[in-house]
């Protein structure tokens, strides 16, 4: 897992290189020995994970599908919940905004201070949400996978090898809870910056745009942003074909605007 969490695609190292390279990117905390690395390589030459050419080391095609799945579960590298919860949150604040002020007839100065305070409090509320809630869940997965690898080292014969794995793998988690940290900082600004963006376009396009050029124009960007960007991007990462991601999308979207219309006129 070390090395194919430090190794990318076109990445070529001798052995010596590549201990360093591990060391760097632990921070010291996880120490390698050379026969140690020496003999994992050979397994993973073995399953076809690394490839020996020239006295260097590198990933195979296998290896570099295999490192990336690392790291998409471990560091988050893939911001999917990120970018589909700002775009979804977005683009229906922008929407209930633009409806609301619509609906209500608001003067341009009530209007847009109205619309950048409930857009500024749900980007920000989704940056903390993302900040704790991700930093949370990442660490009790990360507790759950620490224990099934103690489990499954702890079968080890040896006790020498036991004890340096357990070692390493102590280390290896320290190394991965720093990682963690710093990728739910990301993610919490990818979807703070993209709840932010998706709902200030069509909120200006109504506020500065003459009449009825600001309606329209809104509520095209909205159907933009929503039926094509998000369903978009939802259809491809999770492989569903776009016309039931399509459905969802505007299911989705309906009832969060009538909920909030309906409860805005309520109060």
């Amino acid at each position: 897992m070390i090395v194919l969490l430090s190794l990318r695609k076109g990445d070529r190292h001798e052995l010596l290189s590549l201990k360093r390279l591990i060391g760097k990117k632990s921070a010291g905390h996880v120490h390698v020995e050379m026969n140690d690395l020496d003999r994992t390589l050979k397994e993973m030459a073995f399953e076809r994970l690394v490839l020996f050419q020239d006295g260097a080391v590198q990933l195979t095609d296998r290896g570099i599908r295999l490192g990336e799945e690392w790291r998409k579960l471990l560091l988050k590298k893939d911001p999917v919940i990120e970018v589909v919860a700002g775009l979804a949150d977005g683009s229906v604040t922008g929407l209930v905004v633009v409806l609301s002020a619509f609906v209500a007839s608001l003067a341009t100065s009530a209007a847009t201070f109205a619309a950048f305070l409930t857009l500024t409090s749900v980007a920000i509320t989704n940056f903390s949400s993302f900040m704790l809630g991700g930093i949370t869940e990442d660490l009790a997965d990360l507790v759950n996978l620490r224990a099934l690898m103690d489990y499954s080292v702890s079968d080890i014969p040896d006790k020498m090898e036991r004890d340096k794995s357990l070692a390493l793998l102590k280390h290896l988690f320290t190394v991965l809870h720093k990682e963690i940290g710093r990728s739910n900082l990301q993610a919490a600004a990818i979807c703070g910056t993209t709840t932010f963006l998706a709902g200030i376009m069509p909120i200006l396009a109504y506020l500065t745009l003459p009449s009825p050029l600001d309606i329209i124009l809104s509520l095209s960007l909205v159907a933009t942003i929503a039926g094509v960007f998000l369903v978009r991007y939802r259809s491809k990462k999770t492989r569903v074909h776009w016309k039931v991601t399509l459905f969802e999308t505007i299911m989705i979207v309906t009832i969060a605007v009538l909920a909030s219309l309906l409860l805005g006129r309520s109060l």
